[in-house]
C-alpha cells in the first residue's frame, strides 16, 4: 500500500489559502481593511522561520468568536463556492492519479480546519490533517487543540492520524512507498520520512536541499 500526502499552500494551490479566507472575510465586512496586512506579516514571519504558530491562528480565529457560528459557517460556504474554480487542473490530476492507484491520500497543513477542510472537499481527499482551533460552543477561543500540524510536528500529527485509521499501517514507515509535496522548507521533518519527497514551486532553501538530496523537483503549474 502506498501513502500520498500533500501540503495545502502554494502546493496544491498556487496562493495561499489563510489570505483567500482573510480577503474573503474582509469583503463581507467581517474584518477591517487592515486584516490583510497583519496576515502578511505573519507570513513574512512563516518565510523567515521565525513564526509563532499559536500566535497566528489566535489572530485568524479570535475575531470569528464575536459572530454566530452559524454566519462563520454561511461565510465559509461561500468561500468554497468561490475557491472551486481556483485550484489548478495539474494539481487535480495529481491527485486523481494517486487515488486511481489506490493510494491513501491526505492533505497535510498548518492552515487551521476551518480553512483547509473546503479545500480537501474541493481536490476531493477525504483526509485531512491540520492544525486544530479549539472550541467552545461553536465559537473558537484562539487556542490550538493539540500540537499545530507545523514543522516537525507534521510527522507526530501524521503518525497520530494513522495509527486512527482502520486496515492500513499505523506508521509511515509500514507503507511500500511514501509521497511527501511540498513547497517549504519548514516541511523538511516530513520530507526526510518519507520514501518519495516531492518539491513543488519549492522556495529556494528547499529548492537546493533537494537537488543535493536528488528529490524530485516540480513546477506545479
Amino acid at each position: 500500500m502506498r501513502l500520498a500526502l500533500f501540503d495545502l499552500d502554494h502546493t496544491l494551490i498556487p496562493f495561499d489559502s489563510g489570505m483567500a479566507w482573510t480577503r474573503h472575510l474582509v469583503r463581507a465586512g467581517a474584518l477591517d481593511a487592515q486584516a490583510e496586512q497583519r496576515y502578511l506579516d505573519f507570513c513574512h514571519q512563516y518565510v523567515a522561520g521565525t513564526l509563532d504558530i499559536r500566535a497566528m491562528v489566535r489572530a485568524n480565529l479570535l475575531p470569528l468568536a464575536a459572530f454566530e457560528p452559524a454566519q462563520v459557517q454561511a461565510w465559509r460556504e461561500s468561500f468554497e463556492a468561490e475557491i472551486a474554480a481556483q485550484l489548478p487542473q495539474a494539481m487535480r490530476a495529481l491527485v486523481d492519479e494517486h487515488r486511481a492507484q489506490g493510494d491513501l491520500c491526505a492533505i497535510v497543513t498548518a492552515t487551521e480546519r476551518l480553512v483547509a477542510e473546503p479545500f480537501a472537499r474541493a481536490f476531493g481527499i477525504e483526509q485531512l490533517v491540520c492544525t486544530e482551533g479549539e472550541r467552545v460552543a461553536g465559537r473558537p477561543t484562539g487556542e490550538i487543540a493539540g500540537l499545530p500540524c507545523f514543522r516537525e510536528h507534521k510527522v507526530t500529527r501524521v503518525q497520530q492520524w494513522l495509527a486512527d485509521v482502520q486496515g492500513v499501517p499505523d506508521t509511515i514507515d509500514g507503507f511500500e512507498r511514501s509521497f511527501f509535496y511540498t513547497d517549504s522548507i519548514n516541511d523538511l521533518a516530513l520530507l526526510e520520512a518519507v520514501t518519495d519527497a516531492v518539491a513543488v514551486r519549492a522556495d529556494e532553501r528547499l529548492r537546493r536541499r533537494a537537488r543535493a538530496a536528488g528529490w524530485l523537483v516540480l513546477g506545479g503549474d
